[in-house]
């Protein structure tokens, strides 16, 4: 299922979701169901399977968790994902499972039913507005208009963080290290769609002494880049001056962090500006694809407890 002609690329902003649906029953007052539609980044997706026998897990902390299955000797727990939502699934059909890996864990997530995948390019995929987030707690990163139907992109991260609460957040930087950032005044930009993720690794890098500023996605990333640039040369100082690195998240929407990092390497100047790509998909698998657009360090999110190290190491020069 992963083999295709994009993921064997890098830098084209282009994406592969394979697109599910939840079936809801009735609300009051309504004769019909609905059919809502969602997506998932083929990156994360391992394998998409029939409903397997569960055994119970003892003291789960959400009813979401349905229990758990053996799956080539790896125990995987099985998410009922209309449940995590809010929503009454109803079966019409034999439901289906999708067996993820992303933050080095693997997570199965039950569906009334997989449709298709879709080969689109990130500028299809919308952020969603303050409004629409607000109302769907923040819960969604993206939307991709089709002919007769909209198609939501969840932010998996977040569910598996909400049904995990006791998930450690990564050790404070040594005070050494605390010290040579903030006597140097260090400034990274934070690049990130997912609200939850942008306050992790900014939160990381702020309390190893960073000044940081954040954007939502690689689009508003680069202009302000551009912007940034364009100041250094009027004033003819150097880049440094301004900005000493970009820590940058691959999934985005409108442009993604692999073209993002794509064009900060293309660019006369901003070249020198090195890039960490942190991301829940970096995998042994995936990593040759940061590599081709020319990241400096990649770090998965599972490992946020490494990036302030990273991060200083490419600027102590």
């Amino acid at each position: 299922m992963g083999n295709t002609d994009i993921l064997l690329e890098s830098g084209t902003n282009e994406l592969e979701i394979v697109e599910f649906y939840l079936d809801e029953a009735p609300k009051e007052e309504q004769t019909e169901g609905y059919r809502g539609f969602y997506g998932i980044n083929v990156a994360k997706v391992l394998e998409i399977i029939r409903l397997p026998s569960l055994t119970d897990m003892p003291e789960v902390s959400h009813p979401a968790v349905l229990g758990a299955f053996n799956l080539r000797d790896q125990i995987i727990p099985l998410i009922d994902l209309a449940k995590w939502l809010g929503k009454e699934r109803v079966e019409s059909e034999e439901p289906k499972v999708i067996v993820t890996e992303f933050n080095r864990t693997r997570s199965a997530f039950l569906v009334s039913g997989v449709t298709r995948i879709h080969r689109i390019s990130w500028q299809q995929v919308e952020a969603p507005t303050n409004y629409v987030s607000a109302l769907t707690v923040n819960s969604i990163t993206g939307v991709v208009k089709f002919a007769n139907r909209l198609v939501f992109i969840l932010d998996m991260e977040k569910i598996t963080a909400d049904l995990n609460p006791g998930m450690a957040e990564p050790e404070p930087p040594a005070e050494q290290l605390v010290e040579q950032v903030r006597n140097r005044q260090l400034r990274a930009v934070v690049v990130d769609d997912s609200n939850m993720a942008r306050k992790m690794v900014s939160g990381v890098l702020e309390k190893a002494g960073f000044e940081v500023t954040v954007a939502e996605h690689g689009e508003q990333a680069w202009n302000r880049l551009q912007s940034i640039r364009d100041m250094a040369e009027e004033a003819n100082r150097p880049l440094q001056d301004y900005l000493d690195i970009v820590v940058s998240d691959i999934e985005m929407p409108i442009m993604d962090g692999h073209n993002l990092t794509r064009r900060i390497k293309e660019d006369h100047i901003l070249k020198a500006l090195p890039v960490v790509l942190c991301s829940s998909i970096i995998t042994d698998t995936l990593h040759h694809k940061g590599l081709a657009v020319g990241a400096d360090d990649q770090v998965s999110k599972a490992e946020l407890g490494q990036l302030a190290g990273k991060v200083l190491q490419l600027v102590k020069g």
